[in-house]
């Protein structure tokens, strides 16, 4: 029988704050809980969505083992109180994680298998740090498949710089304060918030608590302050704990559904997927992997850069935006290019980063009605690269 794609649009999103990985908010609160937290939210977010009526829960997370293992879109769903009828599953595409849980989860409705998805992601890289439990199969060194920086996510960085000699240590902790200044500023007008939900954490010894914004980002940057960090990943280096993401906790969620089903139920819709595209790179310099994402993207839809109004990069590493800015021709500080600041100041707990990127870009399409396009791309370990394509459905040429 032929079937006939659907139009898929992302409803609405909701995360936890992100917290610093180690001694931080959620030093003691579970992975699986923080996702519980965000699942429940938007499903007292939108009331008219019956729990039933959702036909999946695809959760992503970098290290699948312990409290963020146990197929954990499906545990989530269960402790979230969805149906037992609500199937789940986990994903890993490391940093992209939750990018790919809502393309995957996003294509099942394009096809017609589900009408109603949560898509999300969680890291918590206190309990988990990167790489824990890995145990890389040695032909990589020993058949010299990859270098070994491709290992360490920070020595790609510096690999990059190499690579651009354009990109200097002084213009990325010049985008790192812009990073930082465009946050505080999001958060002095209540941007940020709005997709924020308050989290339940505990201390054996402090107690309980209420986590209600984001720990990483320090106001008031200044590239004095960033000029005195050290380079860990190389003497004498360009990559420093300022010009870089942390080590982070946090989860996020979104609701994605088939346009026609959204409008029945009168659930918003925020924005529409057009197209998404991922492709593979060098793994020692896998911070260029959202400029052949992008190239393929746009290619297949016959656009430029030039049709798109909004960009949410994941900041990874300021020189890995930098280096995807100047393929692009884009200037640093081009007002299109995160607008209310990213990873580097908010944190970028890994695999749940791609859906908060999906948030803020459709906070910005319902500020900017005059902007049709935009893109949610972002750096993928061991050499990868990941690029969504969003229609703005609040676009002032539909009225037209």
């Amino acid at each position: 029988m032929p079937r006939t794609a659907r139009d898929v649009v992302f409803v609405d999103g909701a995360r936890t704050p992100f917290g610093k990985a180690g001694k931080g908010l959620y030093a003691e609160t579970r992975a699986d809980d923080l996702v519980v937290r965000v699942i429940r939210e938007l499903l007292r977010r939108n009331p008219q969505l019956p729990p039933e009526r959702v036909d999946e829960v695809a959760i992503a997370a970098t290290t699948q083992i312990g409290d963020q293992g146990l197929t954990i879109g499906r545990s989530a769903a269960l402790l979230a109180g969805l149906p037992r009828s609500v199937p789940g599953y986990a994903i890993d595409r490391m940093c992209a994680g939750a990018l790919t849980a809502a393309t995957t989860a996003g294509a099942g409705i394009s096809f017609g298998a589900y009408d109603v998805v949560i898509a999300g992601g969680v890291e918590h890289m206190g309990r988990h740090p990167m790489g824990e439990g890995v145990d890389p199969n040695p032909r990589f060194l020993s058949e010299k498949l990859v270098d070994p920086s491709a290992l360490v996510m920070g020595n790609t960085a510096e690999n990059l710089h190499d690579r651009f000699p354009s990109i200097t240590k002084e213009r990325a902790d010049a985008y790192a304060v812009r990073s930082q200044d465009k946050v505080a500023k999001a958060y002095a007008e209540g941007k940020i918030q709005q997709d924020l939900v308050e989290t339940l954490v505990r201390s054996v010894e402090q107690g309980f608590g209420l986590a209600s914004a984001d720990e990483p980002p320090r106001a008031g940057t200044s590239m004095e302050d960033l000029a005195k960090l050290k380079t860990p990943f190389r003497a004498h280096g360009n990559v420093t704990p300022g010009n870089a993401a942390g080590l982070n906790d946090g989860a996020t969620g979104a609701i994605l559904a088939a346009e026609d089903v959204a409008a029945e139920m009168g659930l918003d819709a925020r924005m529409r997927l057009v197209d998404f595209s991922f492709a593979g790179v060098e793994p020692e310099v896998m911070g260029v992997g959202p400029v052949p994402a992008t190239e393929k993207l746009l290619a297949r839809q016959g656009m430029s850069m030039d049709d798109i109004g909004l960009i949410e990069i994941n900041e990874a590493f300021a020189v890995q935006v930098l280096a995807f800015l100047e393929h692009f021709g884009i200037a640093d500080d081009d007002a299109r290019v995160n607008p209310w600041g990213g990873a580097i100041a908010l944190g970028h707990p890994l695999a749940s980063s791609g859906v908060r990127l999906m948030m803020q870009l459709s906070r910005l399409f319902a500020e900017h009605p005059e902007v049709r396009y935009g893109l949610t791309t972002m750096c993928v370990g061991m050499g990868m690269g990941g690029t969504v394509l969003w229609e703005n459905t609040n676009w002032e040429g539909n009225a037209k």
